[in-house]
């Protein structure tokens, strides 16, 4: 399935962002089965909040297209959006978004909001939930699970 392979990719990215120090999320944008942008956390490298990998993805695919309308694309991530990357989806009419793992502590796709699906806002946006979702939530189970244990005295 094209799902789940493009969601391979992203978590590939994701497993980089991870080896950088970078919170492991990750995600491609696909146009017409064509990867248009391959993205990964930088947050901390950038020193930028909106450095998520959705974020740099969506600048990517505009670029690619020249056109800040990703009308035709499909967002491919590893973790459930939050709601800065939930908005700027909806801004760039992105119309469909496939996710693995939810994120119950900040999702805005469907753990804590369901941004995507507002019928208030101008745009929806069809949703995959769950696709690689055991992978997708190891990468960053483990990362934490690293960070805590380098934390301790």
């Amino acid at each position: 399935m094209d799902d789940e392979r493009y969601m391979q990719l992203a978590l590939e990215q994701a497993l980089e962002a991870a080896t950088a120090d970078e919170a492991p999320v990750g995600a491609i944008i696909v146009a017409d089965d064509r990867v248009i942008a391959v993205a990964r956390n930088e947050r901390e490298a950038l020193r930028d909040p909106t450095a998520h990998a959705e974020m740099i993805a969506i600048t990517q695919a505009a670029a690619a297209l020249s056109n800040w309308r990703l009308e035709n694309c499909t967002l491919y991530v590893t973790l459930e959006p939050c709601p800065m990357c939930a908005g700027a989806i909806v801004q760039a009419r992105i119309p469909r978004v496939v996710f693995g793992a939810l994120d119950p502590k900040g999702g805005a796709v469907r753990s804590l909001y369901r941004l995507l699906e507002d019928e208030r806002l101008n745009h929806r946006v069809a949703v995959v939930e769950g696709v690689l979702r055991e992978p997708c939530g190891q990468v960053l189970t483990d990362f934490f699970a690293a960070k805590r244990r380098a934390k301790r005295p």
